[in-house]
């Protein structure tokens, strides 16, 4: 029997590998820190299918009221123009706040930020803005999952103050992470 088939040596050796990378399985703030980042991955998989669904919208927009340029009409109506307008700067404002979510950082697992913070009590902080994120990032979706061009360009100021609250979780939670 080789050292590589010794379970319990390979057990003691990775179990010292996590240790020494500052892993410890049993400890709560792995556990929040984990699900830290699977709520953003999903938040952020949210925000996919909102900012998708406004993509597919403003191409059927512009598929659907901006012909081809012909002798007769060479310019497309700039009302129509303007609507597509409105429509692919919805989809990227969505997004960047899909970018921004996904960047966010959860605090390092070391003994600097135990020393100044107790970490579980700020991860536990961090995973209620996240919810509060997942909260928001579903209505949002679920608003603009069917609709097309025209509905979404009428929901325009409801989906301006449900961006504007998802940038404002997110400014809470960077507050969090900033605080001291």
């Amino acid at each position: 029997m080789t050292i590589y088939d010794d379970v319990g040596e390979i057990e003691k050796i990775a179990v010292n590998l996590f240790y020494g990378w500052g892993y410890n399985f049993y400890r709560l703030e792995n556990q929040l820190r984990a699900d830290d980042l699977t709520v953003r991955a999903k938040v952020g998989w949210l925000l996919s299918q909102a900012r998708e669904a406004a993509s597919r919208a403003e191409g059927a927009w512009r598929r659907d009221n901006i012909p081809a340029p012909t002798r007769e009409k060479p310019r497309p109506d700039p009302a129509a123009v303007e609507a597509a307008r409105r429509l692919e700067r919805m989809a990227r404002e969505i997004g960047a706040l899909e970018a921004q979510i996904r960047a966010e950082p959860a605090p390092e697992a070391d003994h600097m930020t135990n020393r100044y913070r107790f970490e579980a009590e700020t991860l536990h902080k961090l995973l209620q803005c996240d919810l509060a994120l997942a909260g928001r990032a579903e209505l949002l979706r679920a608003s603009m999952a069917e609709a097309d061009g025209v509905a979404l360009l009428a929901k325009g100021d409801e989906i301006e103050a449900g961006l504007k609250s998802i940038a404002r979780a997110l400014r809470e939670r960077q507050a969090i992470l900033h605080a001291p």
